[in-house]
């Protein structure tokens, strides 16, 4: 029991940061070709600006909680997947100093160059999470001792030694970029107003139509890399209400943008991610991270979990330290809602 709750914590603080820092990211990539002038440029950083950095709270809590409820998992994935999270971190660097720094400078040049630094990262930010969620879905080729080792590409097919970008991870990388962007592009909706809100508003429809032939594909590809992804579907048939979850979303996100709600698109994109990822997660259950060198070296949720007493006084404190973060983004986001004021650049 206390197994299939961690699970489950674990699985929502992921959710949490996806659905949070997914516009930060979407944001990133729509500054390299939505925006116009500087104007608008502040006024999209400025949307971002009160959130960002507290949004990746959650990111942070994730590893710790993982690394707390399952140290097997976290020993293992953190040493095969070394070359990717090194990727990931100075991504990371260069986005936040990116943002915290293009301003302290009155030149284009220095701008520009962080503008687009800013954009890059996290354009290739998107493309890595969505790509490590299909490698965790794909499987890795642990060994005997639990540890393993990925390149970052083999022959570019799944298999028994794959690497870290074949043609399956790749998907999941462009699912990713597609669903953040268009995540990204109802949060300007949101929170600008004029000719940039619009602007934003009719690409998502172009998005829209390529997240929906993404997502299509992406499940046929999931069930043809691993077909066990279905088990628990079929075990428990009331949980197809998932996948039924992503078309109904999906197609909410398409209705309330025609009408020009940027509130319910915008909610609406944040249960297709939540969704997306719960039923990625129940596909998996109880596997934590599959071996493609065979079902007996997966590591199992049995296998990787912490011992009961630690995880019984681990949850009294998970539960304080969460009710901490959540009061504060609550706090943040009421102090900071409203649109941003694009003479002035701030809220």
């Amino acid at each position: 029991m206390m197994g299939l709750i961690w699970f489950w914590l674990v699985a929502v603080m992921i959710v949490g940061y996806v659905v949070l820092d997914g516009f930060d990211l979407g944001v990133g990539v729509l500054h390299l070709f939505l925006v116009r002038t500087e104007a608008e440029r502040k006024a999209t950083l400025s949307s971002i600006g009160p959130v960002w950095d507290g949004n990746e709270v959650w990111l942070l809590a994730g590893g710790g909680t993982l690394y707390f409820a399952f140290p097997t998992l976290y020993a293992s994935a953190f040493s095969g997947f070394y070359l990717p999270l090194m990727i990931v971190l100075w991504l990371l660097i260069l986005r936040g100093v990116s943002l915290e720094l293009r301003n302290h400078i009155e030149v284009g040049v220095w701008r520009a160059l962080l503008d687009g630094l800013f954009g890059i990262a996290s354009l290739l930010l998107t493309i890595f999470y969505g790509a490590a969620l299909a490698n965790v879905i794909r499987g890795v080729p642990l060994q005997a001792d639990g540890y393993f080792f990925l390149p970052l590409w083999t022959n570019w097919k799944p298999g028994l030694h794959p690497g870290i970008l074949d043609w399956y991870t790749v998907i999941g990388g462009l699912v990713a970029l597609v669903a953040l962007t268009l995540h990204g592009a109802l949060w300007i909706a949101i929170k600008t107003s004029s000719d940039l809100c619009r602007r934003a508003q009719r690409i998502v429809t172009p998005l829209w139509s390529v997240l929906l032939a993404l997502t299509s594909v992406s499940l046929l590809a999931t069930v043809n890399v691993r077909p066990q992804s279905l088990d628990n579907y079929f075990a428990h048939p009331i949980t197809f209400a998932v996948p039924v979850g992503v078309i109904a979303s999906l197609a909410s996100v398409w209705i309330f943008n025609r009408s020009q709600k940027a509130v319910s698109a915008f909610l609406s994109s944040c249960l297709y991610l939540f969704f997306m990822l719960a039923g990625a997660c129940w596909g998996l259950y109880p596997t934590l991270l599959p071996a493609t060198t065979g079902p007996d070296r997966d590591i199992t949720l049995e296998r990787a979990l912490s011992g009961p007493h630690t995880l019984a006084i681990g949850l009294v404190w998970w539960t304080f330290g969460m009710a901490m973060a959540v009061g504060y983004v609550a706090f943040v986001y009421s102090r900071f809602r409203g649109k941003v004021d694009l003479q002035v650049g701030r809220h």
